[in-house]
């Protein structure tokens, strides 16, 4: 295989990236194109050992590339945008039914939200305090 071939090779994958985005198929594209460019300065290396250095190459970008981001996690100025339980923790709400043997239900913009805490009367403030998957876990506010 000429490094043409390669680079092709790598347009491709960079391609697939474009419309797939993950960062998995641009360290490939980035492997494909560095044994591109060895075939480029070796022309004379065998296909197996450029198909041998690719998948090396391919497997190490991405292993140190998942290591990056464990270190260095992406922040968020929206951090709770996905999770949306918890973009109600530490806010005031009206219970819409008492909560009767720790759980009851308030009303949050259109939703209904099951909650969970100490037995109180309709009508109670109540100030949500965490979450456990879709429940909502309440005090009765001060």
């Amino acid at each position: 295989m000429t490094q043409w071939h390669w680079w092709i090779i790598s347009g491709i994958l960079l391609i697939i990236e474009i419309f797939a985005p993950g960062a998995y198929f641009l360290w490939l594209s980035i492997s494909a194109a560095a044994v591109g460019v060895l075939a480029l300065l070796l022309p004379d290396i065998g296909w197996h050992y450029q198909f041998l250095l690719f998948g090396v190459l391919g497997v190490v970008t991405i292993a140190l590339w998942r290591s990056y981001l464990k270190q260095h996690p992406a922040t968020s100025d929206r951090p709770t945008l996905n999770r949306r339980g918890e973009q109600y923790v530490g806010r005031t709400f009206t219970l819409d039914e008492p909560v009767v043997n720790g759980m009851g239900k308030i009303r949050v913009d259109d939703t209904t939200w099951k909650v969970e805490g100490k037995d109180c009367p309709l009508g109670t403030r109540v100030l949500v305090t965490g979450v456990d998957g879709t429940i909502l876990k309440v005090d009765v506010a001060a």
